[in-house]
């Protein structure tokens, strides 16, 4: 369409705005408040001293003196946010604080009131989820960059390596991101050399995303991991320490089951399998599509936009071009090998960490859990999240390269 001719061109189906996401931080909510408005003042002072509070085994009497507050006081996104983020740490020190056989049935009302009533707003679960843990969960700790948490559960540095490497990948993806509107535009446009473009800036970003990754093994120790910090994470659905679910007091008589935090629930991966037409196996994407639930909606949104959109396969298979078909496989190649990097990772914090932890052999300082010198065992050989971990995350990665498209 020639400029200045009088008429406007449409808006582009994708547009990051329209599914909150930022062109600066992706996925990550910008700039995160870091404290509620006043009446909001005895949850931030629980949650400032969970880790403590956790380890003297205090949560729990501490959360039933909390006053009755209602979340209609709270105003805006961020906002809600923050009290999400607040809420399902409290939550999670307070279901887990004597370990998975001390466990609770009930979640009192007055914690169970108001997380429902964010959550209702948020269109977010009443559990801990990566977009709580991750995506809110971060500020600028001086004016050189540093970052840091807002909100910590035990784990020490280790959880803060955790959360903050976690929070890099996240960014890295973000170029990522801006490339699949560059290449649903260009398909529209049938423009190739910026389909390429695109398609190379989408392979870069995913190899910075496994070099941001590997650096969990410079900042998480696998024994806190595996000991302290994983069970903080864990849901009450497909949970053997919590065979029931929970109960929210006030908000409904018969126990609710939700699923603990797990990358699965991070939008990034999703929006890349769908542009890059990854089909995963029959059980796989009915977890990975029930992850979606934990989302924030806009961000399922995208993901749902995505794989409406016109197929960007179909379109390189058509094109003929070698090179889109080299810049192509070149992403698909690097998610895959992101995958094989988390497979790695999960190898030596779970299951390498669980036979040590059997063994006896973890460090001393590792057995500051809630469950003392005692490590876990529920979700031995599940996911956070509840699904068998090995078998889900190699699936994954196996199917993603099949996705290549052969010469």
């Amino acid at each position: 369409m020639e400029a200045g001719d009088g008429t406007e061109e449409p808006p582009l189906p994708l547009a990051l705005t329209r599914f909150q996401v930022s062109e600066e931080f992706g996925f990550l909510l910008p700039d995160p408040l870091t404290e509620l408005p006043e009446p909001y003042g005895p949850w931030m002072e629980v949650a400032h001293e969970l880790p403590q509070l956790i380890a003297s085994h205090r949560l729990r009497s501490r959360v039933h003196q909390m006053p009755q507050l209602s979340a209609r006081h709270l105003r805006g996104r961020e906002e809600l946010h923050l009290a999400h983020l607040v809420l399902s740490f409290i939550t999670m020190g307070y279901v887990w604080q004597e370990g998975e056989e001390g466990t609770v049935q009930v979640l009192p009302r007055n914690l169970a009131v108001p997380y429902w009533e964010v959550s209702e707003a948020l269109g977010l679960p009443p559990i801990l989820s990566h977009a709580d843990f991750v995506l809110a969960n971060w500020r600028k700790k001086d004016p050189n960059g540093n970052l840091d948490t807002i909100i910590a559960l035990p784990g020490g540095e280790s959880l803060r390596g955790f959360i903050l490497v976690t929070l890099l990948v996240e960014k890295a993806a973000v170029p990522g991101i801006k490339a699949i509107i560059r290449a649903h535009h260009a398909i529209l446009q049938r423009d190739e050399e910026t389909l390429q473009r695109a398609l190379e800036e989408l392979a870069g970003a995913i190899e910075a995303m496994s070099k941001a990754l590997r650096r969990m093994h410079d900042h998480v120790d696998p024994a806190v991991f595996y000991a302290v910090i994983r069970i903080f994470l864990s849901g009450w659905k497909d949970n053997p320490a919590m065979p029931d679910g929970l109960v929210y007091e006030g908000v409904s008589e018969e126990p609710l089951a939700y699923s603990g935090g797990s990358a699965a629930q991070s939008t990034v991966l999703h929006a890349f399998d769908e542009l890059l037409g990854i089909r995963h196996s029959q059980d796989t994407t009915a977890f990975l599509h029930r992850m979606r639930n934990y989302m924030p909606p806009p961000h399922r949104a995208f993901v749902e936009e995505i794989h409406r959109a016109p197929s960007l396969k179909q379109h390189v298979l058509s094109s003929g071009d070698g090179r889109l078909r080299t810049a192509f496989n070149r992403c698909v190649s690097a998610l895959t090998e992101f995958r094989s990097c988390h497979i790695t990772i999960v190898t030596k914090y779970i299951s390498v960490a669980a036979a040590k932890a059997k063994a006896g052999l973890a460090e001393p300082g590792a057995r500051a859990g809630p469950a003392l010198g005692k490590p876990p065992t529920a979700l031995e050989a599940k996911g956070t999240g509840g699904s068998h971990i090995f078998s889900f995350l190699k699936s994954i990665r196996d199917t993603t390269r099949e996705g290549m498209i052969s010469a």
